[in-house]
């Protein structure tokens, strides 16, 4: 399932990420690709860097270019210099990357790119929109090709997944773009969302000279914990077969419910069909209509089926100790794209999100049967310390002088908004306040924004690299980390804008300002579409459900 205006980077669900748009990165050929006109590529062939291996270096003409293993091509592309290598920081390692460098108008700068899911391909379209915006662009498939499930019995793959790859990448891609240009770049970006959002924070923490500034989005950075959650909400819709499972049809009724229950007494506007602080919202799964015995037409709930909500709405709790494992799905993102409809699904959510589970239990571990407890120990025993960048000690990063700027939508199922609010309070206590924090490390709740964009509410910043609209440090987060980094302009607000059927092309539905947390859009009065009609307000602060301390490591 992707978003019609999930522009390209962050259309990457964890898990979902379109094949159309996320091509497994094989080679061209077993040999060298040279094209027949230079633009400065056949030298890339025989460079030479330590642990990796040039595979492809190839001029593109402008115009379309169909990437390895798809059948859509991306079309409109500047002429550029792509190369492609494999990289092998351990004799285990398959890490493939790709560069992409514009051939005229570079802009000077280096980007790094997130991916999605269990990652497994190279995000071309990632590629594709950095290199439109005369960025230097890199992308990696973060070492589990052809995909994630693949990678049991090999742990330093999965070393690679949470964090290895991404550096190595970044080193290597900067290598190859100094050397392509005879010079090197003025700045270096990295930009991702979900799992892009992990690598994101997980560069911020630990490798902080890589970027001088860092976008993360919907970071799926307490890796370990939050797919619990989907076992979580996998097992409480399924554990009694048939009868606690929630139809779609029922899932867009429990929705409805919810916003006429509190959409737009959270600060939103009356006629908002989404919460702009779920928090606020006090819903009660028994207001719902129940089902007589024996009878079910499509609009009433069974007594299974409200256990299972509630049990939704709790998220994962250790049955001995009674300590909160993850933060449940946000009120009022039961009907968005992943959430409970896929998570629950037999045919989706296993092979796509309980791929982690295969590497610690084996491929055959029963999922049904997951303890709580005793498996979630042995989980985070051995891979919290690869995969999860929970660490909210961010000074080195500071130090150096980085920016990061971070954004959740509050109608998010797949990473709840609630997590990131967790890790920026637990990097506020590190810093000594919130103003400290705010010094080089601001956070952005977007009302009704799904997973990444999408959702029935805001769905664009221009946190997609897009390539529409307005490119200004107003409407474009990565524009206005530039201009932070660059020219010390801290951005304290921007506007977002929520697409008529999340399609840029058929206009804009509505437009509303974001600004740092803890600050949230409320209405004032006048005209729900524009953003003038919002102003700024400092909303309570813990009032997240979030995970016990020894589920933050």
């Amino acid at each position: 399932m992707v978003y019609k205006n999930c522009h390209l980077i962050t259309v990457l669900f964890l898990g979902l990420a379109s094949q159309s748009l996320i091509a497994q990165n094989k080679p061209d050929s077993t040999r060298i690709s040279i094209a027949t006109t230079d633009c400065g590529c056949q030298r890339m062939a025989a460079l030479t860097l330590p642990g990796a291996t040039i595979t492809t270096a190839d001029c593109v003409p402008a115009g379309a270019f169909t990437p390895p293993g798809s059948s859509q091509a991306i079309a409109d592309l500047p002429a550029f210099c792509r190369v492609a290598a494999t990289l092998k920081p351990t004799p285990e390692s398959m890490i493939r990357i790709e560069v992409w460098l514009p051939q005229t108008n570079w802009n000077g700068r280096f980007l790094g790119t997130g991916t999605g899911g269990g990652a497994g391909g190279i995000s071309y379209s990632a590629l594709a929109n950095g290199l439109k915006r005369g960025f230097a662009t890199t992308n990696t498939d973060m070492g589990t090709s052809p995909n994630a499930n693949e990678a049991v019995g090999h742990p330093e793959r999965w070393v690679d997944f949470g964090h290895r790859a991404t550096h190595e990448m970044t080193k290597a891609a900067k290598a190859i773009t100094q050397a392509y240009y005879s010079k090197p770049f003025h700045h270096a970006y990295f930009a991702g969302c979900s799992t892009g959002g992990q690598q994101a924070l997980m560069e911020a923490q630990r490798y902080p000279d890589d970027y001088n500034g860092i976008l993360a989005g919907a970071p799926a950075n307490n890796r370990t914990h939050l797919h619990t959650g989907f076992v979580w909400n996998y097992k409480v819709t399924n554990q009694i077969p048939g009868s606690a499972f929630l139809p779609k049809e029922k899932i867009a009724l429990i929705t409805s419910a919810v916003i006429k229950a509190c959409g737009g007494k959270d600060g939103g506007a009356p006629t908002d069909n989404f919460l702009t602080d779920p928090g606020a919202c006090a819903f009660d799964p028994e207001t719902l209509p129940k089902c007589p015995d024996g009878t079910d037409d499509g609009t009433c709930f069974t007594r299974a089926q409200v256990t299972a909500l509630k049990q939704l709405y709790t998220g994962p709790i250790n049955p001995r100790t009674g300590e909160r494992i993850y933060t449940p799905i946000p009120l009022g993102s039961e009907n968005s794209g992943a959430g409970i409809e896929y998570q629950q699904n037999p045919n989706q959510a296993p092979p796509s999100l309980f791929y982690q589970y295969k590497w610690v239990f084996g491929r055959d571990f029963d999922y049904m049967a997951f303890d709580f407890d005793r498996d979630q120990a042995k989980m985070d025993s051995v891979l919290a310390p690869i995969l999860n960048a929970n660490n909210p000690d961010l000074s080195p990063l500071k130090k150096r002088g980085g920016k990061i700027l971070m954004y959740s939508g509050t109608a998010d199922p797949l990473v709840p908004y609630q997590d990131a609010v967790s890790y920026y309070e637990r990097v506020i206590k590190a810093q000594g306040g919130i103003r400290q924090a705010g010094e080089f490390f601001r956070f952005y709740l977007i009302p009704g924004m799904a997973h990444c964009s999408g959702g029935p509410g805001l769905n664009d910043c221009g946190q997609s690299l897009a390539l529409y609209g307005q490119q200004d440090s107003d409407h474009d987060v990565l524009t206005a980390l530039i201009n932070w980094v660059e020219k010390g302009i801290a951005p304290e607000k921007l506007i977002a804008t929520a697409f008529t059927g999340g399609v840029p092309a058929n206009g804009i539905r509505f437009q509303r300002p974001i600004f740092p947390y803890p600050k949230l859009p409320k209405y004032r009065g006048g005209d729900p579409n524009l953003p003038a009609s919002y102003q700024g307000v400092d909303y309570p602060r813990n009032r997240v459900l979030t995970p016990a301390t020894i589920y933050l490591k």
